[in-house]
């Protein structure tokens, strides 16, 4: 078979064989499939979809397309997260140190950002020397030394998966519902996670904007884990304003660490109290979910949770100043504050249009391995729910570019939704769905 029939099975709505899914992993993890041809098949799909057995295969294939890693010589039980993507998304900054404080070791691997959404990896390099770029043994002996490591994806792990990922972004084949089920399971399964905890956004800065379709998202995930033998929650959380206040890199780097000394936005940090609560209790070190939080909360307050990300940065070459005065992370040079054009209820905020309008200051890649600015990016405390009066704070913009500040103003101006009536704040988490393994 070659590429052009399996590409042209999927434009004429056909289903794809395992074969033919198998014959095209593995031909973009070896580069005999270019890129073009990568990207034929990516918008066939995203216009044709797949179905569960597809989705799986693809899944599979993709896990398999390099080493798949064993850490049960370290740990026990490997517990991991994954957030399908927002604006505003620190979550992992957080999370992470908080379970490892907890006595959960947690070897993540995360991925750049996607679309309007920032990526993790992102983020963390807005720490002068912090290098994500880590061997499979220094994986491994830093988490059996720090308990914690925040890796980019190896060449060796899900290789086909790391170069489709980058691939999707810059060909508007981002939001396929088995793209993105494919891309993110392939990881944890590859990683040799035992129990995984999903955060699937919802809302209109999310790939998924309603509640069904997230939901369907996530069964799928749900699915394919606990068919391959891990412990699975699913978490349906709002993405239809930014998580926290913060969205660019090094502001959000702020932020997560202000959360970790107690400070951060509430919003925010309750998120991040429930992915954290439910890794620790999947991973065995609590019964339930409260006694969990509880655990989290006494990692926070006494500062362990933030020596733990700490020890982390500086195990990855990291500059520790800037965790212990994040002052000291990039500024930029333009800073402005938006005001309220008018009084009344924050009644809907386009999130996405906000997540492109950080994009745009060059918080963002709109090309495939485009710089990214770290200091850039904007601050908006307003939450759907609230009421301002007119010339009150909407947000600061941080630039580095007069004419980007400039279009920046004028999305955030434009993704607000006024009401004259009240306008009731939106629900933290929709649904929990979760998954046993099926042995």
């Amino acid at each position: 078979m070659t590429m052009q029939e399996i590409i042209a099975h999927k434009r004429d709505n056909q289903p794809l064989t395992t074969a033919e899914i198998a014959r095209f992993v593995q031909g973009v993890a070896s580069g005999t499939v270019p890129d073009y041809q990568a990207a034929a098949l990516l918008m066939a799909i995203y216009l044709r979809g797949m179905d569960r057995r597809e989705t799986i295969d693809l899944t599979l294939a993709m896990a398999r397309s390099g080493t798949q890693l064993d850490l049960h010589d370290i740990v026990p039980y490997v517990v991991d997260k994954h957030s399908s993507g927002g604006v505003g998304d620190k979550t992992t900054l957080v999370v992470l140190p908080l379970v490892a404080a907890c006595g959960v070791p947690v070897g993540k691997m995360s991925g750049r950002g996607l679309g309007s959404s920032g990526g993790t990896l992102d983020k963390m390099e807005s720490i002068r020397g912090w290098s994500c770029d880590l061997t499979l043994p220094q994986f491994r002996a830093q988490l059996a030394e720090v308990g914690l490591v925040l890796a980019g994806q190896t060449a060796q792990l899900a290789p086909a998966d790391g170069k489709l990922y980058a691939l999707r972004d810059v060909t508007a084949t981002v939001a396929s519902m088995p793209l993105i089920a494919a891309s993110i399971m392939s990881k944890k399964l590859a990683a040799g996670a035992d129990g995984i905890v999903l955060d699937v956004k919802v809302g209109s800065g999310a790939f998924m904007p309603t509640v069904p379709e997230a939901r369907k998202l996530a069964q799928i995930m749900v699915a394919i884990g606990s068919d391959a033998g891990r412990d699975m929650v699913a978490l349906l959380s709002d993405m239809n304003q930014p998580l926290g206040h913060a969205v660019g890199n090094a502001l959000e780097v702020q932020e997560a660490l202000a959360s970790l000394r107690g400070a951060g936005p509430a919003g925010f940090w309750a998120h991040c109290l429930d992915v954290a609560a439910h890794m620790v209790v999947l991973a065995g070190q609590a019964a339930t979910l409260d006694q969990a939080r509880q655990k989290l909360l006494a990692a926070r307050d006494s500062g362990r949770a933030l020596a733990k990300f700490r020890q982390m940065v500086a195990a990855q070459g990291g500059d520790v100043a800037q965790v212990d005065n994040p002052a000291l992370l990039p500024q930029a040079a333009l800073v402005e504050r938006v005001n309220a054009p008018q009084a009344g209820y924050v009644a809907a905020l386009d999130t996405g249009a906000l997540g492109w309008a950080a994009v745009h200051l060059g918080a963002g890649r709109a090309v495939k391995g485009e710089a990214i600015d770290h200091a850039v990016g904007l601050v908006m405390p307003v939450k759907v729910g609230d009421w301002l009066p007119a010339g009150a704070e909407l947000a600061t913009i941080h630039a580095n570019d007069p004419a980007r500040l400039a279009a920046a103003r004028q999305a955030i101006l434009a993704a607000i939704t006024w009401s004259a009536e009240p306008v009731s704040p939106l629900p933290h988490i929709y649904e929990t769905i979760t998954g046993a393994t099926n042995g």
